[in-house]
């Protein structure tokens, strides 16, 4: 049953993250034309932006050692956004060589997964970053900046709003169109949510820049996008089936399930142009390929419901 609730937006864009921050940490290689399966089939179900790769070198995260393989054979979808991660500048000639229109880099709020995850301070990270970022406004792209760690980091605990509120204004600074706020260990609560919003907006950043990233390693990860939803937030990260880790927070657990944030805005009322059946079945089959069951509570409901009916 759809039953709206006031205060909420009309309609919110989910950003797929499946094929990129959902496989990266999987042990199994998954294959080349699977991935770009796995894309087709989001496209197919609505989702208009979907982050397709990431060019790091393959050394650091070898599942998405393809990159260059991948990204061709899905660059053609029609009205479809694909971004990729770029870490640094060779990341980003490589993206542009294969005519990617929307990149993203990758930054931390805190200083001990900046060194975990770049090898850099928070500073130093940046400052890789501003070349890149000006290169690709240069070249016309549209530029996303991630944000780490912005609730919680596993060696630091609890991480200042100021903190957080200054990295981010450093990235909008830069050129970035967008922010994604990241939960990266899942701790986020939603009053904490609304404070770090209300922070940023203060910094000058609007809240229609900003996107919200969370993990539901705690089953905060619905809870805390209702409040972003509330604040004014229209762009959610989600990855389809609730895939996902990160391999340098290993406190770090699946990622929201889109499933599970589509099934919440549709009971709300709110537009997402999603077909919910049609994603439900794409992680059912991706599941198959990776051979154990989705971690979306929606997915295992929705697809033990169908095979009752059989």
């Amino acid at each position: 049953m759809t039953v709206p609730a006031p205060g909420l937006p009309a309609r919110v864009r989910i950003h797929e993250v499946g094929p990129r921050d959902g496989l990266q940490n999987e042990q199994g290689t998954v294959p080349t034309d699977v991935k770009a399966e796995f894309i087709r089939r989001l496209a197919a179900a609505g989702l208009t932006t979907v982050e397709a790769t990431s060019f790091v070198h393959p050394k650091w995260v070898p599942q998405l050692a393809d990159a260059e393989q991948v990204f061709p054979l899905v660059r053609d979808l029609e009205g479809v956004r694909l971004p990729v991660l770029v870490p640094n500048e060779r990341g980003l000639d490589r993206a542009l060589t294969l005519g990617a229109r929307h990149v993203a880099v990758f930054a931390s709020a805190t200083e001990s997964f900046a060194k975990a995850n770049l090898n850099r301070t928070v500073d130093e990270s940046l400052d890789m970053f501003q070349p890149v970022v000006t290169r690709a406004m240069e070249a016309g792209l549209t530029v996303r900046g991630y944000l780490s760690m912005c609730f919680g980091d596993p060696w630091e605990g609890p991480v200042p709003v100021a903190q957080v509120a200054r990295v981010a204004s450093r990235l909008r600074e830069m050129g970035c169109d967008e922010l994604s706020l990241g939960d990266t260990i899942g701790v986020a609560t939603p009053g904490h949510v609304r404070e770090l919003l209300t922070a940023l907006n203060d910094a000058g950043i609007p809240v229609s820049a900003l996107a919200v990233h969370f993990h539901d390693t705690y089953g905060q990860a619905l809870a805390n996008t209702l409040a972003a939803l509330q604040h004014g937030v229209t762009t959610v990260d989600a990855s389809a089936g609730g895939l996902g880790g990160c391999p340098y927070a290993k406190s770090a657990t699946g990622n929201l399930a889109t499933e599970d944030l589509v099934w919440m805005l549709h009971g709300l009322g709110i537009d997402t142009g999603v077909d919910l059946g049609l994603l439900t079945a794409t992680s059912v089959w991706l599941a198959g390929r990776l051979g154990r069951p989705s971690p979306s509570r929606t997915v295992r409901a929705l697809a033990g419901a169908a095979s009752h009916k059989e």
